[in-house]
C-alpha cells in the first residue's frame, strides 16, 4: 500500500507538471477550435476600471498610458477607483485626465472595482493594475474577443520586467502563459491575471471581496455559460518583484485569497463544468494547489521504501538533490547563467512552499479583503 500511495503521488506530480501540458497539447491537434465572430458596427463602447490604493508614483503615468491606447476616444470611458487612498492619487488620477475618479472608502480591490462597475457606461469593462502599461493595440485586441458571443471574460498577456536583473518567475510565467493559450483553445483558461482583463457588462459577476477576480471569473463565466479566453495579442507589462524570496512573499499573499476560493467559493463542484473543462480545473488548479502535500507524501513515503530496492534509493537520491540544489540557489549569484538551475530549484520550492504558506495563512487568521503593492513593484 505504501509503494501505491508513493508512486500515486509521484505520478500526479510528473502529470500536474508535464504530462497535463503534453495532453494539451494532443488534445488541441485532435479537436478544432470553437467558431468565433466577426465585429460589424462601430467599436463597442468601454469603460476601463483601474483601482488604486495609494499609488501617487504611478497613477499619473497609468492614466497617460490608458488615454494614449489605439481606440476611438469618444468609445473609451477611464474611470480610477481609488480605494481608500491616503496619499496624493485622487488629485493625481483627476489631474492626469482619468474621466471620473472615485473616492472610495477602504473596502478592498473587488468592492472598489464593482463600485466603478456601477457607475461605469461601457458595454465592455476592462480592467487594469495601476503599475500595468498597455501596449498601444491592447485594448483592440481585447475588445475583439468579444465578436464572439459565447466569449464573457477575455484575457491579455503580462510581461514582468526589472531593470535590475530577472528572478525566475519570467521562467515560470512563460510556461504558464503556454498552457493558458493551449486551455484557452479547448474549454477555456482556468485563471487570468488583473494587469489585463475584460468582461462584458452582462458576464461581470459581484464576488465575495476576499475572492479576486483573477481566479474566481474564469471558472465562474464557464459555470454560466460564457467563455474564457486568453488573448496572447493584447500586451501589457508590470515592473517583477526584484527578489524570489520577495515572489514568495507576493505568491503567499495571492494565495490566501486563492484558497477560498478552491474550498468554499464553488470551484471543487463539477456543477456547469463540461468534461473537458472539469478535467483542466482538476488539472491546472486542484492538482496544482495539491503539490505540496504530493511531495511530503512523496519524500516521507520514500524514506519509508528506500530498503525495498535500488529505485527507491534512486528517488530519494532525487528528492534530495532538488532540495540540495534549491538551497545552493539561494544563495546563488543571480545573474549567472551557470547557476540558473539551482535558481530555478530555489523558485520551485519557494513557490511551492507559498501555496501551503497561503493555504495556513487563511485557515490561521483568514483573509482580508485589503490590499498593498508587493515591495519593489512601484
Amino acid at each position: 500500500m505504501l509503494e501505491v500511495i508513493f508512486w500515486a503521488a509521484v505520478g500526479l506530480l510528473l502529470y500536474t507538471h508535464v504530462g497535463y501540458p503534453l495532453l494539451l497539447s494532443a488534445l488541441v491537434r485532435i479537436r478544432r477550435s470553437e467558431g468565433g465572430g466577426t465585429a460589424v458596427g462601430p467599436p463597442p463602447r468601454v469603460s476601463l476600471i483601474v483601482a488604486a490604493h495609494n499609488e501617487e508614483t504611478v497613477i499619473a503615468a497609468k492614466v497617460a498610458n490608458a488615454l494614449a491606447l489605439e481606440y476611438p476616444r469618444e468609445r473609451l470611458e477611464l474611470i480610477v477607483a481609488s480605494d481608500g487612498s491616503t496619499d496624493a492619487t485622487v488629485a493625481r488620477a483627476r489631474a492626469a485626465g482619468a474621466d471620473l475618479v472615485l473616492d472610495l472608502p477602504w473596502l478592498g480591490k473587488v468592492r472598489a472595482q464593482d463600485a466603478a462597475v456601477e457607475r461605469a457606461s461601457g458595454e465592455i469593462l476592462a480592467f487594469s493594475d495601476a503599475n500595468s502599461s498597455w501596449a498601444p493595440d491592447a485594448l483592440r485586441w481585447l475588445v475583439a474577443a468579444f465578436a464572439d458571443p459565447a466569449v464573457g471574460y477575455a484575457c491579455g498577456r503580462v510581461r514582468f520586467t526589472n531593470a535590475g536583473g530577472s528572478n525566475e518567475e519570467g521562467a515560470y510565467w512563460r510556461y504558464e502563459m503556454a498552457i493558458r493559450a493551449l486551455e484557452s483553445r479547448l474549454a477555456g483558461i482556468t485563471a487570468g491575471n488583473g494587469a489585463i482583463y475584460a468582461t462584458r457588462r452582462d458576464s461581470y459577476i459581484v464576488v465575495d471581496p476576499r475572492m479576486g477576480h483573477d481566479l474566481s471569473f474564469p471558472f465562474n463565466m464557464v459555470k454560466r455559460g460564457w467563455r474564457a479566453v486568453d488573448v496572447s495579442a493584447a500586451r501589457a507589462e508590470e515592473k517583477m518583484v526584484p527578489s524570489i524570496e520577495g515572489e514568495f512573499l507576493r505568491k503567499r499573499r495571492m494565495m490566501s485569497h486563492a484558497w477560498p476560493i478552491v474550498i468554499q467559493g464553488g470551484m471543487l463542484s463539477p456543477r456547469g463544468y463540461g468534461a473537458l473543462y472539469g478535467l483542466q480545473i482538476a488539472s491546472h488548479r486542484i492538482l496544482r494547489y495539491a503539490t505540496p502535500l504530493l511531495h511530503v507524501a512523496a519524500l516521507v513515503l520514500n524514506v519509508a521504501l528506500v530498503g525495498r530496492g535500488a529505485i527507491y534509493a534512486a528517488t530519494l537520491a532525487g528528492q534530495l538533490a532538488l532540495a540540495v540544489a534549491a538551497a545552493i540557489g539561494g544563495f546563488a549569484p543571480r545573474r549567472s547563467r551557470l547557476w540558473r538551475p539551482a535558481r530555478l530549484a530555489y523558485y520551485y520550492v519557494l513557490v511551492t512552499a507559498a501555496l501551503a504558506a497561503g493555504l495556513w495563512d487563511w485557515l490561521r487568521r483568514g483573509t482580508p479583503a485589503g490590499w498593498e503593492a508587493p515591495e519593489g513593484t512601484r
